[in-house]
C-alpha cells in the first residue's frame, strides 16, 4: 500500500543522521497520545501488551503478536517499529516465513532477537536466522528495517567482545539497525557505533541518568524506551488502587485542577 510505503521511506530516513526517539506503545490509545506529543515514530513492546492481556513477556503468540501490530499500524499514521520477539521459530526458514507476515502488517522496521528461553542462539544459526529474514523482507519487496538485536546484556552475558562479535556478524548478514539492550556504559555504547558503522544503533533507555542527548553524542541514532512506559502506567494504576483499597481516596494529582 502507498501509505505503508510512505511511512517506511519516513522511517529509513530518520535513520540517516542525528538521533531520534522511539517510544513503545502498547495499545491504541498510547500509540495516539504519542503522536499527539510530536514524536516522529513507534515501535511496539512485547512486554507491555503481554502485561495488558494479563501475561508475561514472552507468552504471546505469533498470531497474537501480528494482530496487535496491525492494530497499532492502523492506528496511528507515524511508522512503527516490531518488537518480533525472535521471529516465533528456531529454523531460519520458519522464521523466514514469520518475517513476511511480519511485514504483511505494515510496520516500517522489525527486530529478530538472538535468544531462546534463557540463552542466546549459536552464532552461526543466529546469523542464519538474521540473513534469511533479510531474504524475507527483500523478497517482499518492501523497504522494512530489519533490526539485528542481541539479548546477551540481559541475561548475564555482559562481555563486550562478545556483543560486538554479534552485532558486527548480524550487520554483515544484512541488519540495517543493531541493537544491544541492556548495554548503559558510554564508552561500550561508543564502541558498538563505531563497529558497525555506518549502520545505525539504537539504544535502550536503561537506567535513570542516561540521557537522550548524551546518547546522540556518542553517535546512537535511535533510542527506545522498551517496556518503561508501561512500567510507568502499571506503577501509577497500582498506587492509586492501593490508596483507594487502603484509604478510600483517590491521588488528588488525577483530578482537574480547579
Amino acid at each position: 500500500m502507498q501509505a505503508f510505503s510512505a511511512r517506511r521511506a519516513a522511517f529509513r530516513a530518520l535513520h540517516d543522521q542525528g538521533c531520534f526517539v522511539l517510544p513503545n506503545p502498547w495499545d491504541i490509545g498510547g500509540a495516539r497520545r504519542l503522536q499527539a506529543q510530536g514524536f516522529q515514530a513507534l515501535a511496539s513492546t512485547s512486554a507491555g501488551v503481554a502485561w495488558s492481556l494479563g501475561r508475561d513477556d514472552g507468552e504471546l503468540s505469533r498470531d497474537e503478536v501480528l494482530a496487535h501490530l496491525e492494530a497499532l499500524v492502523a492506528a496511528t499514521d507515524l511508522p512503527v517499529n516490531a518488537d518480533f520477539e525472535a521471529g516465533f521459530a528456531d529454523a531460519p526458514d520458519e522464521v523466514a516465513a514469520n518475517v513476511a507476515l511480519a511485514v504483511a502488517t505494515g510496520v516500517a522496521g522489525l527486530s529478530i532477537e538472538d535468544r531462546t528461553g534463557k540463552e542466546l542462539y549459536e552464532l552461526p544459526l543466529a546469523v542464519e536466522r538474521i540473513r534469511a529474514s533479510r531474504a524475507a523482507i527483500d523478497r517482499s519487496g518492501a523497504d522494512v528495517l530489519l533490526v539485528g538485536r542481541t539479548e546477551g546484556f540481559l541475561i548475564g552475558r555482559t562481555g563486550l567482545d562478545a556483543t560486538l562479535e554479534r552485532l558486527t556478524a548480524y550487520a554483515a548478514a544484512g541488519a540495517d539497525v543493531l541493537y544491544a539492550p541492556g548495554v548503559s556504559d558510554p564508552a561500550a555504547i561508543r564502541a558498538i557505533v563505531q563497529a558497525v558503522a555506518p549502520k545505525p544503533v539504537n539504544v535502550l533507555l536503561w537506567r535513570p541518568e542516561m540521557r537522550v542527548a548524551e546518547l546522540a553524542a556518542l553517535g546512537v541514532r535511535r533510542v527506545s524506551v522498551g517496556g518503561f512506559l508501561a512500567r510507568a502506567a502499571w506503577a501509577g494504576f497500582t498506587e492509586a488502587a492501593r490508596q483507594l483499597h487502603d484509604e478510600g481516596s483517590l491521588p488528588a494529582t488525577l483530578f482537574p485542577r480547579r
